[in-house]
């Protein structure tokens, strides 16, 4: 990667960092949309039509990486297998003009929101009848689409039900499972600090910094190019155990990446499956699928397990209804039912302050997931530039919502994201009367 691609990945990282402190100047989403941008769409593509390794991290182009995203970096697939595809009945109702309070107290549809948010596509299910289904900016229903830090979840629950099975202690320290970490942070923290990220590890994510442990991570996962010149580690397992601990384990929960890329560590090692098998075997083929997936490798073949699944929208729907009826569907006993009410309880309220995510009021991070603790019981999972699952038990409703937002940080739209939540499960309650 020239320094030139180096210095215009930092604008844009540093564009997404400030999210949260500042409002920055969107472009008006139709003027980014893969319709009025035509990438890719000639043969061969030329000029500012090609999306390839140099532009894939830049915006708009990102736009299109994020439905296409094993045609620019290496992948491997998650197979659905041969069953049925599951049914998923209809009862379409139009949403598309539901009026509601926006976070600024002005008046806006669901239609407007996702237009606003860049929104790919979203799907509504009531009692696991789909309501609601939309798609924009050229996604389909079998586009798979990049959900970012959504995976984290996946594993987290792929943990947490190997640990119900005994194959992992959440009280055991981490390098039980994985030796050759036991020289890094994660070598004294135990399996559920990772799980709820409160392990105490040096890993700082300043954009602006180009020595900060952010950039060699990005390298490592295959994120962003790696540099002419660029010696340090070329695969995720060869970052992590460069990094070292700092504070107290179990002090307060931080976010961060590398520990859902460690979890997933453990859970291949006790396995003895990639991360694709285990989640085909396990998920994809009980749930009836209708698409494969497929998560992003790095340069060995290692799954980004934080960051790299890929998935359409009615799957991740398929998926949401499987947690909102406590692990079953499609008739099978997919997790155990108390992984999945272990999961709900949240984690610690007061641990969460500590990551100054006031944007997500009353919230807690347990095992991969975010909790709400709202009346209803709801719990997410999230990605940035806007990739949602969201499960509100008390509504029996699940929403997905895939994005392509220009700004990586949910710190801008979550307060707006929350208002649609409720005005939705709102409006779903009112099918049956």
């Amino acid at each position: 990667m020239s320094k030139k691609g180096i210095l215009a990945a930092m604008a844009l990282f540093t564009l997404c960092a400030r999210a949260a402190a500042q409002s920055p100047i969107l472009p008006p989403p139709d003027s980014v949309s893969l319709e009025k941008l035509g990438l890719m769409n000639s043969f061969p593509p030329v000029g500012d039509q090609i999306v390839n390794n140099e532009n894939r991290g830049k915006y708009p182009q990102m736009r299109w990486v994020l439905q296409h995203t094993r045609e620019v970096v290496p992948t491997r697939n998650i197979r659905r297998g041969n069953s049925p595809v599951s049914e998923l009945p209809a009862a379409p109702r139009d949403f598309d003009g539901l009026v509601f309070e926006d976070d600024k107290g002005q008046k806006i549809t669901v239609a407007e929101w996702q237009k606003n948010t860049y929104t790919d596509g979203l799907i509504v299910l009531h009692k696991g009848r789909v309501v609601y289904e939309r798609y924009s900016n050229q996604m389909k229903a079998e586009t798979p689409h990049l959900l970012f830090s959504v995976t984290k979840s996946f594993t987290g629950l792929l943990a947490a039900q190997l640990i119900h099975e005994g194959k992992i202690d959440a009280n055991s320290v981490v390098s039980k499972y994985v030796p050759e970490l036991a020289e890094s942070a994660w070598g004294d923290m135990t399996v559920q600090q990772v799980l709820d990220m409160t392990g105490a590890v040096r890993f700082r994510e300043v954009y602006t910094d180009p020595t900060s442990e952010i950039f060699p991570y990005l390298y490592a996962s295959n994120l962003l190019p790696v540099p002419t010149g660029y010696a340090g580690p070329k695969t995720i397992y060869e970052f992590v155990k460069t990094l070292k601990k700092e504070g107290e384990h179990g002090a307060g929960f931080v976010y961060r990446t590398v520990h859902s890329e460690v979890l997933g560590w453990i859970v291949s090692r006790v396995t003895g499956k990639h991360f694709a098998d285990l989640l085909s075997e396990r998920v994809w083929s009980r749930l009836g699928m209708q698409e494969d997936a497929y998560v992003m490798v790095d340069a060995v073949g290692t799954p980004l397990q934080g960051a790299g699944l890929n998935a359409s929208l009615r799957d991740l729907a398929r998926f949401g209804e499987m947690l909102r009826r406590g692990g079953e569907f499609n008739g099978q006993r997919v997790f155990d039912r108390s992984v999945i009410d272990e999961l709900r309880k949240g984690g610690d309220r007061e641990k969460f302050k500590a990551s100054g995510m006031s944007f997500r009021p009353g919230y807690s991070y347990h095992n991969q997931w975010w909790i709400l603790h709202n009346t209803d019981g709801a719990f997410e999972a999230s990605g940035v530039h806007g990739q949602m699952i969201h499960i509100n038990p008390a509504a029996e409703m699940v929403v997905v919502k895939l994005s392509s937002h220009p700004v990586a940080g949910a710190g801008l739209t979550q307060a707006l994201t929350l208002r649609a939540w409720d005005a939705l499960a709102k409006a779903v309650r009112t099918l049956d009367k």
